[in-house]
């Protein structure tokens, strides 16, 4: 893995907490592409605190309102454009998080899941468990399929019933590999470097 996208299968599903478990599992710097809103407290920041020695790259939009990326470009005059987005040069391996799930709107029609087809980038997707869970992540996992676009790791963010986890895991194609990461209720650089441990034990 040199470069990987993270998105989810919705919003506040735990995306910078498992960015941050892979950041200091792969040693990687980190990317945070569009930041919508929280401009003092950012996801680059979370990074920075909760993992070691982690370059944070500068975002590409920087945007005030806590809403959907169209949303708070709009109310600044800012058209978000995809000749923008261009990867960090860097010679380490480079975790990219995206904001909210595949379909979360840059423009009014172009989408989080264009971003990452333009970055050409492989995937991972993160889930978290709560009622509907099985229908987001299955539609997800079918729009990656659409796009052609390679879903290397799904992410099982907490703990999940079994039925909720076997439904998903069958409608994957084999090459995608499971990530379980263990509920952090309070994400420090201590709690992040035991999960990601935890992944190193399980060979990832």
């Amino acid at each position: 893995m040199n470069q990987l996208f993270i998105t989810g299968i919705g919003t506040e599903v735990g995306k910078t907490v498992c960015s941050a478990v892979l950041t200091q599992y792969f040693k990687a710097d980190y990317w945070k592409p569009v930041q919508s809103g929280d401009l003092d407290y950012t996801d680059s920041h979370k990074i920075e605190l909760w993992t070691e020695s982690t370059v944070c790259h500068p975002e590409t939009y920087r945007l005030q309102l806590a809403a959907s990326p169209h949303q708070s470009a709009r109310e600044e005059n800012i058209e978000i454009s995809l000749d923008q987005f261009q990867l960090p040069k860097t010679d380490n391996k480079l975790i990219v998080e995206g904001a909210g799930g595949l379909m979360v709107p840059l423009t009014d029609d172009i989408f989080m899941i264009d971003l990452i087809e333009k970055l050409d980038l492989p995937v991972a997707l993160v889930v978290r468990n709560y009622l509907g869970c099985i229908n987001h992540s299955l539609l997800s996992i079918m729009a990656l399929k659409q796009r052609k676009l390679r879903l290397e790791y799904l992410i099982f963010n907490g703990n999940f019933p079994p039925d909720t986890e076997r439904v998903i895991c069958n409608f994957m194609k084999r090459e995608t590999r499971i990530i379980y990461i263990p509920e952090i209720d309070q994400p420090t650089k201590v709690s992040i470097k035991a999960a990601a441990e935890q992944l190193t034990k399980t060979n990832l």
